[in-house]
């Protein structure tokens, strides 16, 4: 009897090269393989070096026996190099994703080896695995386009430009205690600081008042690129050209929301990103509760904060502004059943929780045109006047 040798049709698994990058200030760590069973290539290169990369990219499948137009797939943290490396990756032809650090998984023993070369390691195998198909290995980020991305620059500036107000003014305060004084910081200190004198009697000592000045001038213009900051976002406002201009107007149309935070909230979170639920929402804002449950062990964890820092803040300042300009609103009715008349703790809780509902109901409000229940509406335009006339009074 003459034996049958049977050809499995089963098409081969198509070759891939997994790359994953370990980032650092001088030096990043790369590691390739081509699946599970073989053992990853480590390669060191200068840091933000593109010829490099592109160098061991080709040493590597030549290492590996693979053709040159092999795919490439790879990976990397998101940090502090920012996109424009996933930018020069997917012009080359690779394609690449950029993982949430924090939902990485680690070893949890409380003393564990971490060397660039064990991440990088730890980085391609778990690579193979979310290129397979399980998806919760890890958090992928979303890359804004570069126009979106420097959209992002004028509400963060001016967000870092109000701060640094901040300390200097309360600087100035502080040195003016230290001597049992009290002077408001504006425009008009340096005159006041002449003729200003001790308890005791005395004037301002000569190196102090110098000092003073010098605060009062960093402050002084700190005050004015806040200004004229300020001044340029109404004039984008006002500017059809503006890219979603439309949906920063909706919003600045409720009463409660100014400028800012209509800018911000569309820049940031509502003008590139698409979400499919409520639950996205707040798990990218990072308001989303943190339940632990483990045995007999329940209880709330609080939010997780595990998204956009400065939209949560955002968030939280307009859930305080909604309670206090839109009262018969239902969230703010809502807050004052449940939230108002309790302790400083339980208030605190309750406008975080104020926070995640407004944020859904502005992103009811923008895809679905369904405003908050009971809220009150004002133009846009006549807002933007009066922040003018408020910002020139200054």
């Amino acid at each position: 009897m003459t034996a049958i040798r049977t050809v499995d049709s089963t098409p081969a698994t198509p070759l891939v090269l997994y790359m994953a990058l370990e980032l650092s200030e001088c030096d990043w760590k790369l590691a390739f393989t081509t699946g599970m069973a073989q053992k990853p290539r480590l390669v060191t290169i200068t840091a933000r070096s593109t010829d490099g990369l592109e160098l061991a990219m080709a040493r590597a499948k030549k290492r590996f026996g693979l053709p040159a137009d092999t795919p490439v797939v790879s990976c990397y943290e998101a940090g502090r190099d920012g996109f424009w490396i996933h930018r020069h990756l997917i012009q080359e032809g690779v394609s690449n994703i950029v993982v949430d650090s924090a939902s990485i998984e680690v070893n949890r023993r409380k003393r564990r080896a971490k060397t660039d070369r064990l991440d990088a390691t730890k980085l391609v195998t778990m690579l193979i695995r979310w290129q397979n198909g399980e998806a919760k290995v890890w958090s992928v980020v979303e890359v804004p386009s570069p126009e979106d991305e420097d959209a992002r620059q004028p509400h963060r500036e001016l967000i870092g430009l109000k701060q640094e107000r901040t300390k200097l003014s309360n600087r100035i305060v502080g040195l003016m205690k230290s001597l049992g004084m009290i002077l408001p910081v504006d425009l008009r200190l340096p005159h006041r600081l002449d003729g200003l004198r001790q308890p005791n009697g005395l004037p301002v000592l000569p190196d102090l008042r110098a000092r003073i000045r010098r605060l009062f001038d960093r402050w002084k213009l700190v005050n004015t690129q806040i200004r004229e900051l300020e001044a340029e976002l109404r004039n984008r406002v006002r500017d059809d050209a503006t890219k979603n201009v439309e949906s920063i107007r909706c919003l600045l149309g409720l009463k409660g929301v100014g400028v800012q935070g209509a800018w911000l909230l569309v820049r940031e979170f509502f003008g590139w990103r698409r979400f499919r639920n409520r639950r996205q929402l707040g798990g990218l804002s990072g308001l989303a509760g943190s339940h632990y449950s483990s045995g007999d062990t329940k209880r709330e964890q609080g939010i997780s904060k595990a998204g956009n820092g400065r939209l949560r803040w955002m968030m939280v300042q307009l859930a305080w502004s909604w309670t206090r300009y839109q009262p018969e609103s239902a969230l703010s009715r809502w807050y004052e059943r449940r939230f108002a008349h309790g302790s400083p703790q339980l208030r605190k809780v309750g406008i975080v929780a104020l926070a995640r509902k407004l944020l859904v109901a502005f992103w009811k409000y923008l895809e679905l045109g369904e405003a908050p229940d009971g809220a009150v509406t004002v133009p846009w335009r006549q807002k933007l006047s009066a922040a003018a006339r408020s910002s020139a009074a200054c």
